[in-house]
């Protein structure tokens, strides 16, 4: 009878508090979201900055690190290049044990415009993301075209 008393208490207090890994999935998300909107908008500061300094990927090109992607991606945006629209879906987020790491993946349709012409295409991405200093970072990106859905 005690027990139950005390976890009618428990329930009377408030709602319970999310746990740490339910936190870092919240945060993860949130980052999820800022990190894409600024790559949809162009903004080239902002998105770099959602990079760690050792961030790696894998493109459908290959294999790159932050200072090329850097350089290759500002080559496409100043030559005129844009993303026009982004758009995420089917989000799935696994957070590490200690809630300082996460793995989000996710299908990303992306519309650009170029030189070459306007694409609309969807790839899957995972990111994987550690939090370091308190901010959480994407230090290695896997990117590459989704099959495509026949009717």
């Amino acid at each position: 009878m005690t027990r139950v008393l005390m976890v009618l208490a428990m329930l009377a207090s408030g709602p319970l508090q999310p746990t740490p890994l339910a936190t870092a999935e919240q945060e993860v998300r949130a980052f999820e979201k800022e990190y894409n909107a600024a790559y949809a908008a162009n903004d080239l500061p902002k998105y770099f900055s959602y990079l760690a300094p050792d961030f790696m990927q894998w493109l459908p090109s290959g294999r790159t690190d932050k200072a090329s992607y850097e350089k290759s991606w500002t080559r496409f945006i100043t030559g005129g290049g844009k993303v026009t629209s982004v758009d995420l879906t089917e989000m799935q987020i696994k957070v590490g044990p200690s809630g300082d790491t996460a793995v989000a993946s996710y299908l990303l349709r992306v519309k650009t415009h170029s030189a070459r012409g306007d694409s609309d295409d969807t790839y899957q991405e995972t990111d994987v993301l550690f939090k370091r200093g308190g901010a959480w970072k994407v230090v290695y990106l896997h990117y590459s075209e989704a099959p495509k859905k026949t009717p």
